[in-house]
């Protein structure tokens, strides 16, 4: 991709300041993608090379290695907690809304898939599952730095690349990374993508030169 340090400076400029911390977001429109076969659609989570620039925070689903996911995750979820996520619509969907990475104990899934499934499932944050005895931490770290890129039913793919208070050097870094992962992962490549844009959250959209 060309000159996307200087379409990141055209959209700061078209974007007025907010009294919140925006999001650098990326957009890809495709073309010829056939979203009915099942090869064409994606969902990775990617790891941006410059991070998101902006805190995540993790669930872990623990038991035996609750200790371990206390001292990294922002929430962890023992066993005997599970059925009372279950029992509450409202606290299932509050956890789904103010959390962006959830992971499990192998052990757990079955009863975290159908305690949590239907809330989690829907918003594409099931929980990922850490087998057994190995360390915690690296997933959290991890997960931090990541960002998710999907194609399912739509041609568009919208992904998080970075925050505001990260120079344009480093959203670029990312945008590139991510523009890079997108095309060898579509059928033809930079030609499965129709345009591209780039935006803070509350600002205007900035096309990028898609090659």
């Amino acid at each position: 991709m060309k000159n996307i340090l200087e379409k990141l400076k055209k959209a700061r400029e078209d974007s007025k300041k907010r009294k919140f911390k925006q999001t650098w977001d990326f957009s890809i429109n495709l073309r010829g993608v056939d979203l009915k076969k099942p090869e064409h659609r994606f969902s990775i989570d990617f790891v941006l090379p410059e991070g998101r620039g902006k805190e995540t925070k993790v669930v872990i689903f623990a038991d035996a290695m609750l200790a371990d996911a206390k001292k990294c995750a922002d929430l962890v979820i023992n066993r005997d907690d599970i059925p009372g996520y279950a029992k509450d619509k409202k606290k299932l969907k509050e956890l789904a809304n103010n959390y962006d990475w959830f992971f499990g104990e192998v052990s757990l899934m079955a009863s975290i898939g159908k305690s949590f499934g239907a809330v989690l499932g829907t918003r594409g944050k099931m929980p990922k599952p850490i087998p057994p005895k190995v360390p915690v931490k690296p997933f959290v770290e991890r997960a931090k730095r990541s960002t998710r890129i999907a194609v399912k039913s739509s041609p568009v793919i919208h992904v998080v690349v970075g925050s505001e208070d990260m120079t344009d050097e480093q959203v670029a870094r990312n945008v590139q990374a991510v523009f890079n992962a997108v095309k060898e992962k579509l059928p033809k490549g930079a030609n499965s993508m129709k345009s591209a844009y780039i935006k803070l959250t509350m600002g205007k959209a900035v096309k990028l030169e898609v090659i």
